[in-house]
């Protein structure tokens, strides 16, 4: 990522609320962020892969981290994980799991199945914009990411 372009991370998260506020937490973070989002772990899987409505390039960029729920329906953050580290054109991706869950078991699964970072969500807005902008520096100015495939 260059310092003009933005950080692309894609966000799977299933309650359309918490999408809404992590766009609107993102939009103050000094690191400038192309939020794209997806509904459940298939949908999360069909971007990543271009297929369906997300073939053409411009519709599923690539994205430099996703933040993953681990709640949802269709295909869970957990099992869409495992196919993300599974597939050898996408395990390069940094996943962030983000979810409401503080759980040891749901901590120490995401770690086994490859999630570089496990966060639980902020229950105040005040600490979404936070992590969002923690998030942003780390991954945007601090950490050097593969170049996409």
């Amino acid at each position: 990522m260059s310092p003009t372009e933005p950080l692309t991370v894609l966000l799977a998260d299933d309650d359309e609320d918490d999408r809404l506020l992590a766009r609107d937490a993102l939009r103050q973070s000094p690191v400038p962020v192309a939020l794209h989002c997806v509904g459940d772990g298939a949908e999360l899987l069909e971007y990543l892969r271009r297929q369906g409505r997300y073939a053409p390039p411009a519709q599923a960029p690539r994205p430099a981290l996703v933040l993953l729920d681990l709640n949802m329906p269709r295909m869970g953050g957990l099992e869409a994980l495992r196919e993300i580290r599974g597939d050898p054109a996408l395990r390069r991706i940094p996943v962030v799991v983000m979810t409401t869950s503080s759980r040891g078991e749901d901590v120490a699964r995401s770690y086994e199945l490859g999630a570089n970072s496990f966060i639980t969500k902020p229950v105040t807005f005040s600490g979404l914009v936070e992590v969002m902008g923690s998030l942003g520096r780390y991954w945007g100015e601090t950490v050097s990411l593969p170049e996409p495939d």
